[in-house]
C-alpha cells in the first residue's frame, strides 16, 4: 500500500496539469520557451505517475484495468472481472 501523501501528490498533479494544458499548449505553439519554464514543474503531464487505483502501487500497473498486477491476479481469481479468470491446467 502506497502512502496516503503520495497518492494526493498524485492527484494534486493530475488537477495542475488540467489547469495549464490550455496555457501550455498556447505557448508551444507560440515556440515561447521562456515563458513555459514559469508555469509549475508539476504542471507538466510528464511528471505523473500511473498508480494503482485501490493501492496506489507504482509498479506493475496494467493500463487496461487501472489496477497493479497484483490486484488483477486477486480480482480474476475470485472472478470479478468480466471475461478473465485465472489459468490452470
Amino acid at each position: 500500500m502506497a502512502k496516503e501523501s503520495m497518492k494526493a501528490r498524485e492527484v494534486k498533479r493530475k488537477k495542475l496539469a488540467e489547469k495549464y494544458a490550455k496555457k501550455r499548449e498556447e505557448l508551444l505553439a507560440k515556440g515561447d520557451y521562456m515563458a513555459i519554464q514559469l508555469i509549475p514543474r508539476n504542471a507538466s503531464p510528464v511528471r505523473q505517475r500511473n498508480r494503482c487505483k485501490l493501492t496506489g502501487r507504482p509498479r506493475g500497473y496494467i493500463r487496461e484495468f487501472g489496477v497493479c498486477r497484483n490486484v488483477l491476479r486477486e480480482m480474476a481469481s475470485f472472478g470479478l472481472i468480466p471475461g478473465i479468470k485465472k489459468a490452470s491446467w
